[in-house]
Order: C-alpha cells, then structure tokens, then sequence
C-alpha cells in the first residue's frame, strides 16, 4: 500500500499546481491523504510559494465544502458505511458546535475533526457563504503557517 501512495504523491507532484490543487481536495475531503508533503515537494523543486499556497488553500476548501455537502445530504448511515465517521462523532460535534455558527468552520483546517465539524455545519445548515468564507481563511492560514516553518527549516539547513 505504502508504494502505491508513493506513486500517487509522485503522480501529483508530476502534475505541479493541479496535482497540488488534487492533494489538498482529497486531504481536505474525508480521504486520508498529506497535502503537505505534495505542498514541500513543489516548492523544493521551485514552484512559486504563493501559487503553491493558493492551490493548496483552494483545493482544501472544496474538499471541505464535500464534507459540508455530505451533511446537508442528512445522511448519517451513508457517512457511516462508506465514509467510516462515526455517528457519535458528528452528534457529539454538532452539539459543541450548536450556537456558534459558520464561523466555526475556520477550525475546519483541524486533524481529525476538521471533516466532523464540516459535516456538522452541513447537518445544521449553516449559511454556505459564510462557512465557505470561513473556511477557507482556517485553511489559508494553515497553509501559509506550513510555509513559513518549511522556509525556516530550508534557511536553517542553508545556513
């Protein structure tokens, strides 16, 4: 398994903007999958950091708007079955989030329930502007942070 995840991260490597803009949907959707390491690669080989980020933020953020969508559908069985995100996880979610809003789909950009908090948002029909707005600045900030520890690390080698 591991070497066909290899060859699928050198695929998209391959691919520059689009096979990064591709990573960062499936990693933001409910498949797990590392943008970051597509994300490293390309600005190693010398691909613009900002473009880099804008693929990386935008690819996120419709793979995060898929998990709002697949709770708008309202079915928690289907997530359940083919998904494999417990149900007690999204209640348990929805609960926390109930309150508070689209603006909490900022945390979306969060490992392991950021997909939760996306579906939850879907279940409680929160205002799609705003959760996209939302998310999307969780996920750019994310982002950009990745890259200022990654130009700090390369500066640290450099040097």
């Amino acid at each position: 398994m591991d070497a066909l995840a290899d060859g699928l991260i050198q695929v998209l490597i391959d691919w520059g903007y689009a096979g990064l803009f591709l990573s960062a949907l499936l990693a933001g959707s409910i498949v797990p999958f590392s943008s970051e390491l597509v994300m490293v690669a390309l600005v190693n080989v010398g691909l613009s950091p900002a473009l880099c980020v804008l693929a990386a933020t935008l690819g996120n953020t419709v793979g995060g708007m898929t998990c709002y969508y697949m709770g708008h559908l309202g079915r928690i069985d289907w997530i359940e079955k083919y998904f494999k995100v417990k149900r007690e996880k999204i209640e348990r979610t929805r609960r926390f989030l109930q309150g508070k809003g689209a603006l909490m789909a900022f945390f979306t950009f969060l490992p392991f329930v950021g997909e939760a908090i996306a579906i939850a948002l879907g279940f409680m029909r929160s205002n799609v502007l705003l959760t996209t707005v939302s998310m999307l600045v969780g996920k750019l900030l994310r982002y950009l942070a990745m890259l200022a520890a990654l130009q700090g690390v390369i500066s640290t080698v450099a040097s």
